[in-house]
């Protein structure tokens, strides 16, 4: 079975700090509107999050087995685990992957905006734009562009990371993604 990660979930480095996980495939999925959004309070950022709508979302599809779907269950508290169709999933390489086992997703449809006690965070941008970035930086663009919510309360925690799951980021990510979010962050 497989999860489409399209936060943190992304950067390989990110998830496999919460199980072992089989091959991952970059795609995009229709009928999914990503945001920025305080899930419920226990954490202490604002992280993505996704509800079923008009729009498209990029991410990739995780393989797990059953212990890895526990796994990440528990990570993504705060979050519904719902099931979405083959045909919403478009793969963007070319791969013999079928989709005969579920796809599940985490979404949440009561996350509010982030505020000034739960912002949007450097280090959990860092980490999904890293692992963006692992994959092309067209794929990093087009996370910026679809994601909306970047006018909310942003806070740069580079010095004093917030982020519990931060990795597989390098020097060079970081001055790729400022200059991807520059423009989206003043232009708020």
């Amino acid at each position: 079975m497989y999860i489409f990660g399209y936060g943190s979930l992304i950067n390989k480095y990110s998830r496999n700090r919460t199980g072992n996980t089989g091959k991952s495939y970059p795609a995009l999925v229709h009928g999914l509107q990503r945001s920025w959004g305080n899930v419920d309070g226990s954490y202490p950022i604002a992280p993505l999050v996704v509800k079923p709508g008009q729009g498209v979302c990029n991410g990739v599809l995780i393989e797990v087995d059953e212990k890895g779907l526990r796994d990440f269950d528990q990570r993504e508290h705060g979050y519904q685990r719902i099931q979405i169709t083959a045909q919403q999933i478009e793969l963007l390489e070319n791969t013999q992957l079928t989709l005969s086992e579920p796809v599940w997703v985490y979404i949440n449809n009561s996350a509010l905006p982030p505020c000034q006690q739960f912002p949007i965070t450097q280090t959990y941008v860092d980490t999904v734009l890293a692992g963006c970035l692992s994959i092309s930086h067209q794929f990093a663009e087009m996370f910026v562009e679809t994601t909306t919510g970047w006018q909310y309360p942003y806070q740069n925690d580079r010095h004093s990371p917030k982020y519990g799951n931060l990795a597989g980021v390098y020097d060079t990510d970081r001055k790729q993604i400022d200059i991807l979010i520059e423009n989206t962050i003043s232009g708020n």
